[in-house]
């Protein structure tokens, strides 16, 4: 996978596209091809080579197809390879990874792909057992998993319990697809976390976002994406979840593949 990514951003003109996604995210076909100096067939081989290379991700709404930076691949490379190059390439690969993952809130949704080398049976339960939770993630859901039931998120490594009315499960699907709307950001939460008092006055005031997992088999691979959406321009949530996701999908990735989660069973 390496090999692919770093022959998909040796072309500039694939740059430029990542660029145009780093900008505003989830744009369709029409969109990116707007004012390119190529056309649109062009345009679309270039983001199919994106998307075997897991930079971009992409999600159906209707009949348009929305296409999503993801910065995966760049975090691999990234935990893989950095202590084997030199300071500038350093320097250079973690502008790359900055940039993947630093994105503008210009899109109402968050949207991540990794591929982890365990059946789907297993990453579910990564995501659903507490036992697995609360090992990689320091966090566990108290929940029947009944769509419509109620979900309280407890962060066992802080100490803090999170339940509201408002926090559900919306979609539960055996293996393939699990959704529930996003805890609260609660004072005692904010302060655990290191939050600010403007933050929770503002996190207050934005709608309840939504945290989406589709699993499908790709070979021996489980292909997960999460998607984070119902954000509003100017969220001050989004850069927690963009930031936080990422990290925790890695956290699952390597619980899994090393063999740690047999310790939980």
């Amino acid at each position: 996978m390496d090999d692919e990514v770093f022959k998909a951003l040796a072309d500039p003109s694939r740059r430029e596209l990542l660029d145009s996604l780093k900008l505003h995210d989830g744009q369709t076909l029409r969109e990116l091809s707007a004012g390119r100096p190529m056309v649109r067939q062009s345009v679309s081989k270039h983001l199919g080579i994106l998307e075997d290379a897991n930079l971009i991700t992409t999600l159906r709404r209707g009949r348009e197809k929305l296409h999503y930076l993801n910065a995966e691949p760049i975090n691999a490379i990234h935990e893989r390879w950095i202590s084997k190059y030199n300071a500038d390439r350093i320097a250079a690969l973690a502008d790359l990874k900055s940039a993947l993952e630093e994105k503008t809130m210009e899109t109402d949704s968050f949207v991540y792909t990794t591929y982890i080398e365990a059946p789907p049976e297993l990453v579910w339960q990564g995501l659903t057992d507490p036992a697995f939770t609360r090992r990689y993630w320091g966090m566990e859901f108290e929940t029947d998993w009944t769509p419509g039931s109620a979900i309280t998120f407890v962060h066992s490594k802080r100490g803090v319990r999170v339940a509201d009315d408002q926090m559900i499960v919306k979609e539960y699907n055996p293996f393939r697809r699990l959704s529930y709307t996003w805890e609260t950001y609660t004072q005692e939460l904010v302060d655990a976390i290191g939050f600010t008092a403007e933050f929770l006055e503002h996190a207050a005031r934005e709608p309840r976002s939504t945290a989406t997992f589709d699993l499908s088999v790709e070979g021996d691979q489980t292909r997960l994406t999460v998607t984070h959406s119902g954000f509003t321009s100017g969220s001050v949530i989004f850069p927690d979840i963009s930031g936080g996701w990422p990290k925790v999908m890695s956290w699952l990735k390597t619980f899994l593949e090393s063999g740690r989660w047999q310790d939980a069973t």
